[in-house]
């Protein structure tokens, strides 16, 4: 394996578990879940990470309910003292800043590829050339670095990132481009012109920067976050300096705080599948589904059923007798029913529901 020494990257493996409720769970969000049965999101980034940097090289930031489960998740994996749990929520900016600071303390001139841990991602091969190539150009260019989605369908759940010319660099074996401006969630119309006009990508949430850039870019326009990673990157003691001071940090998007400020961002056009999994309409259309479009990951009967979604034990005899356009969820302690049009609003009902369900 091809790696450069200063080479890291930071998966971020958060979440609240509520969208695949009641498969997920807040100690078991979905990038938790072996959904596929090809191992869970989280292992499969980090053995994604495993192709471009050494073990060593690959931290985890997640949170104080999920530690124990993504620990034993990576036992082996990954380094133990490298996986951080935030004491307090405290949205990606915050998160970011703790693992730039995390990365500067190992290597004050690293190069790091921030990723989140719960999306699908095909062909690991061309991630990880895209990744390095990134990596690359953030070593000679004073850069914030993003890698965006082609869309495919006018998301109105999604970000957009807004792209001008393409930006040369005879070094590059991927597309790259200066970024105008980030978007935040259009409503269908808007989304539709993002779509035609051909100059949009999804926003993915990779980051690709160097450590004096990034720090850099924080002094400038969120300078909190510049010295809690600072401060955290000369901490002898760690553990105890995110117990004392990450709480304390104002809750922000890294978009907000920095992304959309910076003052120089480009664009590499992902060359990978890529799938946000949001949701059981989105998992639906990756599970195998009948002439009637029954979707489901188990043995299923049906008699005038169309167009459900259907996930249980694997084996679990499931049969649907006249409905259509329904979620159903089978899990040992808890069964959710829903209509499909619904989807979104799985997390009030679980708002609802005792703390062990939740």
């Amino acid at each position: 394996m091809e790696e450069a020494s200063s080479d890291y990257v930071l998966i971020l493996a958060g979440g609240s578990g509520t969208r695949f409720w009641p498969l997920s769970r807040a100690e078991r969000p979905k990038q938790l879940l072996d959904l596929f049965g090809q191992g869970s999101m989280l292992v499969q980034a980090v053995r994604r990470a495993a192709s471009i940097v050494s073990a060593e090289h690959i931290f985890i930031l997640t949170n104080a309910a999920q530690l124990a489960e993504v620990q034993r998740q990576l036992s082996g994996l990954v380094e133990p003292s490298h996986i951080m749990a935030e004491p307090l929520r405290r949205d990606t900016a915050p998160a970011v800043a703790l693992g730039v600071g995390l990365v500067a303390a190992q290597d004050p001139q690293a190069r790091m590829l921030v990723m989140p841990s719960d999306a699908l991602i095909g062909n690991d091969s061309a991630f990880a050339a895209l990744a390095r190539d990134a990596l690359a150009l953030a070593g000679r260019e004073r850069a914030l670095i993003t890698i965006g989605i082609r869309p495919t369908w006018a998301c109105p759940s999604y970000g957009y990132i807004e792209r001008a010319e393409e930006w040369h660099d005879a070094d590059l074996s991927h597309t790259c481009y200066s970024v105008v401006r980030f978007c935040e969630k259009p409503d269908a119309a808007t989304a539709a012109r993002y779509l035609k006009s051909g100059k949009f990508c999804w926003n993915a949430g990779m980051f690709v920067w160097s450590v004096p850039t990034v720090l850099a870019q924080l002094e400038a326009h969120c300078p909190q976050l510049a010295d809690f990673a600072a401060a955290l990157a000369k901490s002898t003691t760690p553990h105890d300096f995110i117990a004392d001071h990450f709480p304390g940090l104002t809750p922000i998007s890294i978009d907000y705080a920095l992304m959309e400020k910076a003052d120089r961002v480009l664009n590499f056009e992902a060359t990978f599948e890529w799938d946000d999994i949001g949701s059981w309409i989105s998992l639906g259309k990756r599970l195998p589904a009948d002439a009637q479009g029954n979707a489901t990951n188990t043995a299923l009967a049906v008699q005038t059923a169309v167009d459900n979604i259907v996930y249980a034990a694997p084996g679990k005899q499931v049969a649907l007798l006249g409905v259509s356009d329904l979620i159903v969820v089978d899990t040992p302690d808890a069964l959710l029913v829903a209509r499909k049009e619904d989807a979104d609003h799985i997390k009030q009902i679980v708002a609802q529901l005792p703390p062990q369900l939740s």
